[in-house]
């Protein structure tokens, strides 16, 4: 029983600070606020983070692990590659539905300068996670040689997070919805 009440309170502080730094970044990661959010004394959390810099490693590993997860799951249910890379967009629209919160990894990446290397290992991972596996969709979908994959991966995915970044500043998901559209006119993602 102790166990199960120790890995819920881990996973509920591991659920409150991503969501605070969603909404906040890396610098909104407060462990008062935290406490406040879980119901805990916020001294209590050092037992299970012993500072905010293993807290925002976990954060982030965690993140990009979920994401691995997703991408899996959408190659997994399509049909198709093409049919993959067009839901792609969709896993960042899904924060913005959320409160108008953004990517995580999109926050924290802006807060190069401020965050611990392991933190910012990690963070980095996501963005190689996610660059791995369009790579892999698009050979796999025949829209460019495996030469060319990482170099358009890696314009899709800061494409699609930029257009998170961008509807998020105006509060309009509509916005989103509208540079993927034109991402798609342009060529960048499959219709």
């Amino acid at each position: 029983m102790a166990a199960t009440l120790k890995a819920n309170v881990r996973e509920a502080i591991l659920a409150a600070a991503r969501d605070a730094a969603m909404a906040y970044g890396y610098g909104g990661i407060n462990f008062r606020d935290l406490a406040e959010a879980v119901g805990i004394k916020a001294a209590s959390i050092n037992y299970y983070f012993a500072n905010k810099a293993l807290l925002g490693e976990a954060i982030a590993r965690r993140y990009w692990e979920d994401i691995a997860r997703d991408l899996e799951s959408i190659s997994v249910a399509t049909q198709s590659p093409i049919d993959a890379l067009k839901q792609y967009p969709g896993i960042f629209r899904l924060s913005l539905a959320r409160d108008n919160r953004i990517c995580l990894s999109s926050f924290m990446a802006t807060e190069h300068d401020e965050l611990p290397e392991p933190v910012l290992k990690e963070v980095q991972t996501f963005a190689d996670v996610n660059t791995a596996w369009l790579s892999k969709q698009l050979v796999a979908a025949k829209l460019v040689e495996p030469t060319d994959s990482e170099s358009r991966a890696r314009a899709i995915y800061a494409a699609v997070a930029g257009a998170q970044i961008i509807a998020r500043s105006r509060s309009d998901i509509h916005l989103f919805d509208s540079l993927i559209e034109s991402y798609r006119k342009a060529g960048l993602l499959p219709n």
